[in-house]
């Protein structure tokens, strides 16, 4: 009995999203910032601009699979460079400096993705979409059981 390697599997997200991500951190590292930040910024303007810290470090724990104690260094670090700044008891807003270098990251980001995606099929794009998300739930779920 013979299996077939399905045309995609894990080993060619991974790689599209590690070449996809590789010039990301290009722009990234002229904008003086790393992705760990860059994800923070998102979530946070993503959410009106304020946000209570212990949601962004659940965002980011669960975003980027990484420890607590590293998802809230990234928000210390992010406070002591003024990218965000301590609002009320619990909550952390976005500085002027923290809007332009999101909205200057952003920019970046939607121009490497338009050139990647360029001639790619709308139709293509909704169903790869609709695949992705379908799978991040899948793992998510079985990461949750571990």
């Amino acid at each position: 009995m013979t299996t077939t390697t399905p045309p995609v599997n894990g080993q060619v997200i991974g790689l599209a999203h590690y070449a996809s991500r590789a010039l990301l951190e290009v722009a990234l590292a002229r904008a003086g910032c790393n992705f760990n930040q860059s994800v923070a910024l998102r979530a946070v303007s993503d959410n009106g601009g304020t946000v209570e810290r212990s949601w962004l470090v659940g965002r980011l724990t669960g975003a980027l699979k990484i420890e607590e104690a590293a998802a809230r260094e990234t928000v210390a670090g992010m406070t002591a460079l003024k990218l965000l700044e301590e609002t009320g008891a619990e909550q952390v807003s976005l500085t002027e400096r923290g809007r332009e270098l999101f909205e200057e990251i952003r920019t970046a980001g939607n121009e490497i993705a338009a050139r990647l995606y360029a001639g790619v099929p709308a139709e293509d794009l909704a169903v790869a979409g609709r695949v992705l998300t379908l799978v991040t739930e899948r793992a998510d779920a079985e990461l949750a059981e571990v």
